[in-house]
């Protein structure tokens, strides 16, 4: 089977809407990034498991893409299969403050529906740019929140294309991480426990976490959120704007202005620009204060 023309035609015969060369700017928050090879939609949790046995059958890589708020994509391109969830985005309200969502659901829509429901927990991630299977998947946090907090279990498909299930403690929950990290397993829904509470506050907290974001972080421009994960005992932005890096650019990429942690797109910039200035910062950090940044973001392609 090393006709890959074929692929498409069998990704659409179990249902799945799949293209070929789709550019990647599109569906990245950074707008950066060549095309994928192959983009695969699939719209109910069985699919992904059928579309995971076709890349293997016809010996192609794949990588699951949600909002694409904390990626990279090379310039040029990705070789093999990209498996959007962007279909995965049903949403259902449980008994005693419990909620399942599909892992395509964006967090913004979570936390809208959580306050609909007079649901309390969820207020940190109002702002965060990304979806529920991704938040789930590094244990996303913010403001003193994080997914540990209230997630109870995941469902996900095996590299293999089996489903499984992770809950409590074999979640394996986090700073920027979880069992599922670094493994080819994609997660398809979350099941979360919420509290009940006043809505006014809960609506008062969310706007109070979004006027921060705005006050605090360069959300006009594209970028994916923070470049680099806290090291131990410092903060990131804290250490790059103390070695005299604030606004230092390569090409269309520049480290911001208002917060030194994120690198952004200024117009025109292409991943190696942002490599530039990541690894930039990365030596300039170690060589002025020892301490070594590691990148939050994730590089594909």
């Amino acid at each position: 089977m090393n006709d890959h023309l074929d692929f498409l035609a069998a990704c659409r015969a179990i249902g799945c809407e799949a293209t070929a060369q789709v550019p990647l700017s599109d569906y990245t928050t950074f707008r950066i990034g060549g095309a994928a090879e192959y983009f695969v939609s699939p719209d109910a949790p069985a699919q992904i498991g059928e579309v995971i046995r076709l890349c293997r059958a016809y010996q192609l890589p794949y990588f699951v893409l949600g909002k694409g708020s904390n990626l990279l994509v090379a310039d040029g391109g990705v070789r093999g299969v990209i498996i959007s969830t962007q279909k995965l985005d049903r949403i259902e309200l449980l008994s005693d403050g419990k909620i399942r969502c599909e892992s395509g659901v964006s967090l913004l829509r979570l936390c809208r529906f959580a306050l609909d429901h007079s649901l309390t927990g969820l207020e940190f991630a109002y702002g965060i740019p990304g979806t529920a299977g991704g938040a789930a998947y590094m244990n996303a946090g913010a403001y003193g929140g994080e997914m540990r907090d209230v997630l109870l279990s995941c469902t996900h498909v095996e590299e293999d294309g089996e489903p499984g299930t992770f809950e409590g403690d074999a979640l394996a929950l986090r700073y920027r991480g979880s069992v599922y990290s670094d493994t080819a397993r994609i997660i398809t829904s979350l099941l979360i426990q919420l509290q009940p509470g006043d809505p006014a506050a809960i609506r008062d907290r969310m706007e109070e976490l979004m006027a921060r974001r705005r006050d605090k972080q360069p959300l006009e421009y594209p970028s994916a959120g923070s470049t680099f994960k806290r090291p131990t005992g410092y903060y990131a932005g804290a250490l790059i704007e103390q070695c005299g890096l604030k606004g230092f650019a390569v090409g269309g990429a520049q480290v911001s202005d208002k917060h030194a942690g994120f690198v952004i797109n200024r117009g025109g910039a292409t991943a190696a620009d942002v490599h530039a200035v990541i690894d930039h910062c990365r030596a300039v950090v170690q060589r002025e204060t020892g301490v070594l940044l590691e990148p939050e973001v994730k590089f594909i392609g």
